[in-house]
């Protein structure tokens, strides 16, 4: 049975995805109800990047609570986005969560390495992600504690 979710905390996410089926897919999962308050999307790692740096020094730009990043993708990948994150002073604290189709070992243990918070792999139907949309939401909302 699924964990009620604290209707009163919500979050922003920021999804880095460039595959334009799956951004509708997700955002199509979203329970209406979702505690997710905004979902800003960036399609490549080099956008990704460039929006959080702009966090340092733009004001009225939505500051994400968790990066949903996806591994392969253009211009930068989400190995090399993981690793600019994590080693920036003002983004380090910042929640990555691996969402990829990839299970190679090697991208895991690199992503745990460089410090990904978790490493979710895709589910095939769009049930299975309406479910981890829903875990992704009663875990990071009431269980842990966000910076």
């Amino acid at each position: 049975m699924p964990t009620k979710i604290d209707e009163t905390r919500k979050f922003n996410l920021l999804l880095v995805e460039d595959n334009e089926d799956e951004i509708v897919l997700f955002k199509e999962a979203i329970r209406e109800n979702s505690p997710i308050r905004e979902v800003i999307i960036e399609r490549n790692g080099e956008l990704a990047l460039n929006y959080l740096k702009k966090m340092h020094d733009t004001k009225g730009i939505i500051i994400p609570d968790i990066v949903l990043l996806d591994l392969n993708m253009p211009k930068k990948g989400g190995l090399e986005v993981l690793q600019e994150i994590k080693s920036d002073p003002l983004l380090k604290s910042l929640p990555v969560i691996i969402f990829t189709t990839s299970k190679s070992e090697n991208d895991i243990r690199f992503s745990y390495d460089n410090f990904a918070n978790c490493y979710i792999s895709k589910p095939m139907t769009f049930e299975g992600l309406k479910i981890v949309i829903t875990k992704i939401e009663e875990f990071w909302l009431n269980i842990v504690k966000l910076p």
